[in-house]
């Protein structure tokens, strides 16, 4: 596993500054988000967790949407929570912490959640199946765990495609293409069950893995 205070750090000097534009210049382009929060749906009083909340964009939205639950963020950028935290003003429990092991009942108070998201982040994360494995490791019986990043652009114009990689890689983004495959085997560790669909023309992705009560074999 890549060391966690590295890629904190890293995270930190990419973010220090672009943390204050990030909202109004990321909105045109990382597309699904709405869909994602959309298709959450959590239970009255239900906990939700988002892994690498960054800004507290989604959260915001989240609660937002759907009144009464309780909303938790985990980030590993000290520099990124400082937005979240003014942003939500209160509104959810941030903390700081690594998406590839971290302890819920530590940090929140709660060791398991109904609704977990990660939102454009796995393709920044080194290790990024394992993100997905302590995900699910902290998902309550019956939940899911929900995932939107970038694709392979395969139906777009080629030119585009290998323009946006060289520009996301400036911003250490790398596409997780195969992360059909990895929802899917992480589900069949769980006995869970797993569903991947594509969005724009292979622009991006969205996966869900629903938990069921046995967990990690």
């Amino acid at each position: 596993m890549t060391d966690t205070t590295e890629h904190a750090a890293l995270m930190d000097a990419t973010y220090r500054h672009q943390r204050l534009i990030y909202d109004a210049t990321r909105a045109w382009f990382l597309l699904g988000r709405d869909r994602l929060i959309a298709d959450l749906d959590p239970p009255a009083q239900g906990r939700v967790l988002e892994i690498a909340c960054g800004t507290g964009r989604n959260l915001a939205r989240i609660g937002a949407r759907y009144p009464g639950r309780r909303l938790f963020g985990l980030d590993i950028s000290r520099e990124m929570l400082r937005t979240a935290s003014a942003r939500l003003n209160g509104r959810a429990l941030l903390a700081e912490g690594d998406a590839r092991r971290f302890d819920p009942n530590a940090l929140f108070g709660t060791g398991a959640f109904d609704r977990i998201a990660i939102s454009y982040a796995l393709s920044m994360m080194p290790d990024w199946p394992e993100a997905i494995r302590e995900a699910v490791r902290h998902l309550a019986p019956g939940g899911t765990l929900h995932i939107v990043d970038f694709h392979d652009q395969a139906e777009l114009p080629e030119a585009f495609g290998r323009g946006l990689r060289a520009w996301l890689a400036r911003f250490h983004v790398e596409p997780r293409t195969d992360l059909a495959g990895v929802v899917g085997r992480v589900a069949a560790e769980t006995g869970g069950a797993a569903s991947h669909r594509v969005l724009f023309r292979g622009y991006a992705q969205i996966a869900v893995i629903r938990q069921t009560s046995r967990g990690f074999r």
